[in-house]
Formats: C-alpha cells, structure tokens, sequence
C-alpha cells in the first residue's frame, strides 16, 4: 500500500531526527527474514540503544540530503537496505547486526555512515568486530588485576631498592659526623717534675 504524501513527510521527519541525534548509521540487508526474526533483531538493538529503521531509498536519500549528508546514494546499494541507528555507542548497532547475522545470514551489513563519514561494506565489517564498551572495560579491569599490578609492584620494590644504599650511606655520613663532634681534645702533656728528691733524715738511725 502507497503511503499518503502526510505520511511520507513524517517518515521523512522521522529519518531526518534519528540521523541527527545518532553517533553512527550502518546499512544492512534484510530480506528473507521472517516477522519473528525482525522483531527479535529489533528487540536486541533496542537493548543496546540502537534501532532500526526500513525506508524507500528514494526517501533515505532526501533524509541524508537533509541531515547533512548530501553525497549519500542508497541507490548505490543493491536491494533493500534498513538503517541501523545507533544513539549512545558508536558500535553498538553494527556489532548487535553482526552478532544476529551469525544465525541469520539474510543480514548483511553493506556500509554505513560513522564519524560523519561514509563508510564501505569492509569498513562496517571490521567496526562491527571492535570490542564494545563493556569488553573493552572488563578487558581492562582484568589487565589492572594482573600484569599491570605485578608491574607496579615491581616498579615499587625498584624504587625502594634504590633508596636503600641512599639511606644507609646517609646515616653512615650522619654518624660520623656526631663521632667527630663529641671527639674530645688531646689533653696537654704534663711536664716531668722538677722537684728534686728529699734528702734522708740525718736523725735516722745508721745502718750497723
């Protein structure tokens, strides 16, 4: 069933909005999956603040010109595509895609737009392969727990290394200077007496 033109213009104001407020848009096949399939991938972008969102190209396209993004050609993709937004992670829509497609290869990420720039099918494969926020912060928390933390440790026990020989050379320098202060003076030495020995009492007895 046609759209009326009313119709059409909220869904162009629609697109316009979402291009506007995401961090990233990818581009991906869809056809051959069922009612259920689209409704668990969009369960599952929405969980990671994404959505997804099916348009004429000849609509898509005014929608890019309007957001800012006038060299954009859906035409240039074969068959129908659906916009991926994605609103908070950069990542998020093209890997949540990526991840599905495994089980549903009807999904094929074909491009996309990120960082403001149009991005080609290998491009959206390989951001669609990049860690997400959550892995990349439990990745890092695991790096603290072991390898990092040795090598603090180590970097400590260095440290304290090098300040001991300077420790002990300080008190060693600190000691000696104290000994050398409450050194006391050579005393002076005493002259020889120059009394001369008494004579013996004439009143004492002879010797027989």
């Amino acid at each position: 069933m046609a759209l009326t033109k009313d119709q059409k213009t909220a869904q162009l104001s629609e697109l316009v909005e979402k291009l506007k407020g995401s961090e990233s848009v990818m581009f991906s096949h869809y056809i051959g999956l069922n009612v259920s399939d689209v409704s668990e991938l969009r369960n599952k972008l929405r969980e990671n603040g994404s959505e997804m969102k099916v348009a004429k190209k000849t609509l898509m396209k005014l929608a890019f010109k309007e957001a800012g993004y006038p060299d954009i050609e859906p035409d240039d993709y074969e068959g129908a595509i659906a916009c991926i937004f994605s609103f908070e992670d950069p990542l998020s829509g093209a890997q949540t895609a990526f991840k599905f497609a495994k089980d549903h290869n009807q999904v094929q990420l074909v491009g996309g737009v990120f960082e403001g720039k149009l991005i080609s099918k290998e491009e959206a494969m390989a951001i669609a392969q990049i860690p997400g926020r959550t892995e990349l912060l439990t990745i890092f928390a695991c790096m603290l727990n072991s390898p990092m933390s040795s090598f603090a440790r180590g970097l400590k026990q260095m440290a304290e290394q090098q300040e001991a020989p300077k420790k002990e050379v300080a008190e060693v320098a600190e000691g000696t200077e104290v000994n050398t202060s409450d050194t006391s003076a050579p005393s002076e030495t005493s002259e020889p007496s120059t009394e001369e020995p008494q004579e013996e009492s004439s009143d004492s007895p002879a010797s027989n």
